[in-house]
């Protein structure tokens, strides 16, 4: 009997290996490749070429001439304004949530990561308007402001709160996850060594939380600066005063301006490529620093 078993064992063709999920055909990865290539070649490269090439039409001299217009500078700083108030608020409001939502259960949690999403899911141009209806002239607050003499909607105020409701999401989105994965256990071993609440946080959480950090005060420094929609409706677009770079260049554009437009659109290219290159270090740290 064995020796049969044995024989019917060894008539059978031996079994083929699975083919790797993996592996596909060589055409088809090409083929992929090739796809992904061109739509990054015409949906990204060339047009921030055109940017540049539009904007050094003229020569550098009319580049920099357009960049150290006394209206271009005003949009910087106002931009440079709106985005260093903006992006510190949520960054301190985005640890103080986080915080909260991954170590804490209390009533209202899942209420608060609603809330913290709802920049996502309303257009930046109803966030503005909402702005208007609160704070505008005939908006529930419009008199008392009138009375004192404090103007929110068509002023810095207005810009600096419309651009802080669009980044609110970014950093508390990159440490809720990142915070929940890492759990509560080093927090409790520090406090029951006798550690502080402050010291616990500076000391164990930070240290733990610096990378996601980072990448979200670079997301949220990014959105600030290319806000378009939101600051466009509360900024009333006063030349030299309220005009963002964003709304700079378009000022420009309708004018028929198009070198100078190209040339202030260039400094929010670089702007981009610098946080690209910014995020890809500190993703590559972050990968070394796990191994």
């Amino acid at each position: 009997m064995a020796a049969i078993v044995a024989n019917s064992l060894g008539s059978q063709p031996p079994p083929t290996a699975a083919p790797r999920a993996t592996h596909d055909p060589f055409w088809v990865r090409w083929t992929l490749t090739a796809v992904a290539l061109l739509f990054v070649l015409f949906f990204l490269v060339l047009p921030l070429a055109a940017v540049f090439t539009e904007a050094l039409r003229k020569g550098v001299g009319a580049y920099f001439a357009a960049v150290r217009d006394p209206d271009a500078i005003a949009s910087i700083k106002l931009t440079l304004i709106a985005a260093g108030i903006a992006v510190p608020a949520n960054v301190v409001f985005g640890v103080a949530a986080s915080w909260a939502i991954a170590k804490f259960h209390f009533r209202g949690k899942s209420l608060l990561t609603t809330l913290i999403d709802l920049p996502f899911a309303v257009s930046p141009v109803i966030s503005g308007l909402i702005f208007v209806l609160v704070f505008g002239l005939q908006g529930w607050f419009g008199g008392w402001l009138a009375e004192h003499d404090l103007k929110v909607i068509f002023a810095v105020p207005g810009i600096v709160l419309a651009t802080t409701f669009i980044t609110f999401p970014f950093v508390a989105r990159e440490l809720i996850p990142l915070m929940q994965s890492q759990g509560s256990d080093e927090e409790y071993a520090a406090i029951t060594l006798g550690a502080s609440g402050w010291q616990t946080f500076w000391r164990v959480t930070v240290p733990n939380i610096k990378w996601g950090l980072l990448y979200g005060i670079i997301l949220c420094n990014a959105r600030a600066m290319g806000e378009f929609g939101a600051v466009s409706v509360v900024s009333g677009h006063i030349r030299g005063e309220t005009n963002t770079m964003p709304l700079h260049v378009e000022i420009l554009y309708n004018e028929f301006n198009s070198v100078a437009a190209f040339a202030v659109a260039s400094l929010l290219a670089l702007l981009a490529i610098f946080t690209l290159v910014l995020k890809a270090f500190i993703e590559w740290r972050h990968a070394a620093s796990r191994r």
